[in-house]
């Protein structure tokens, strides 16, 4: 619990610092343009490129993020490595992802991502048996911008996510290797509210298949995602804090993990996003923190 305590603390303090800190989205000679202009100046250079076709500037959620940017241009490509902590009754949790995004054609962007986790205990008289290390899954998906409106600042898509989930570490063979798959289809509606407001919708099913031991036929585990965001980007930087709200609906269940969170950019092609989590329903979950170090070979396109 303590860890988590510093970690949010963490968090406030570089939240606080984003507000000041510029970001490397313009050239040196801009210094004395006021914010509002390098706003408008930011935003024209994201959006409308000569030759290519035209994207409106979103705010991406940290921790449900996206497969690639809305109205993602061909040849963009993106990092991600992400590492978080969350404190349950009974254990911590420390999960880490490694993620690689790109647009082959404009409009269009997949993802590969591997995520990991590990377990440690929180109290040295528990005696509880923990879960095992894993690697969670091998994620594949894709993400369609079917619609990219300069008018209305508005971008709808639509995207799927097929994950092959894999047996324990310390049960994994040649024969033993994936323990079921998830199938989740998933619709995102975003919007710019003039230069700094941004609002998003995620949300789609999700459909887990357990391949069960012994079994003829394989279980099945459904549930329902709805997650909203909201944004503030910092005037003159690529810099925001917002908040996602994480919503789940299991098997007539109801839960809720509120994300404050923070991005703050580094250099031009470098970014760090801070997660604070925290659970509206408290029975097995308590406090979290999570960081995303954001890389993009070719943040600008020449």
């Amino acid at each position: 619990m303590k860890k988590t305590l510093r970690c949010v603390f963490v968090c406030c303090f570089v939240m606080g610092l984003s507000l000041v800190l510029p970001a490397q989205i313009l050239p040196a000679d801009t210094a004395d343009i006021p914010n509002t202009k390098l706003d408008s100046l930011y935003i024209q250079e994201i959006e409308k490129k000569e030759n290519l076709p035209y994207k409106v500037l979103h705010a991406e959620p940290l921790y449900i993020d996206l497969i690639r940017d809305l109205g993602a241009r061909k040849g963009e490509k993106e990092w991600n490595i992400g590492a978080g902590l969350t404190d349950n009754l009974r254990f911590d949790t420390y999960e880490m992802l490694v993620e690689y995004e790109w647009a082959p054609i404009h409009r269009l962007g997949l993802e590969i991502e591997v995520p990991f986790t590990f377990y440690t205990r929180n109290t040295r008289e528990q005696k509880d048996s923990l879960p095992s290390n894993r690697v969670e899954s091998l994620k594949l998906a894709a993400q369609w911008s079917f619609l990219v409106s300069e008018k209305y600042k508005a971008t709808l898509a639509l995207g799927y996510i097929h994950e092959f989930e894999l047996v324990d570490l310390n049960i994994i063979t040649a024969r033993n290797f994936f323990k079921g798959q998830v199938f989740n289809p998933f619709f995102v509606a975003a919007k710019r509210w003039g230069r700094n407001f941004h609002t998003l919708i995620y949300t789609g099913p999700r459909f887990e298949q357990v391949f069960a031991r012994g079994e003829t036929l394989p279980k099945w585990h459904n549930a329902y995602e709805l997650h909203t965001n909201f944004h503030f980007m910092i005037p003159g930087t690529r810099n925001f804090i917002g908040v996602e709200f994480n919503k789940e609906f299991d098997a007539g269940k109801f839960t809720m993990v509120m994300r404050p969170q923070m991005r703050v950019s580094l250099a031009d092609n470098l970014m760090i996003g801070i997660v604070t989590g925290i659970p509206i329903n408290r029975e097995e979950q308590r406090l979290s923190s999570f960081m995303r170090l954001i890389y993009e070979p070719s943040h600008r396109h020449k």
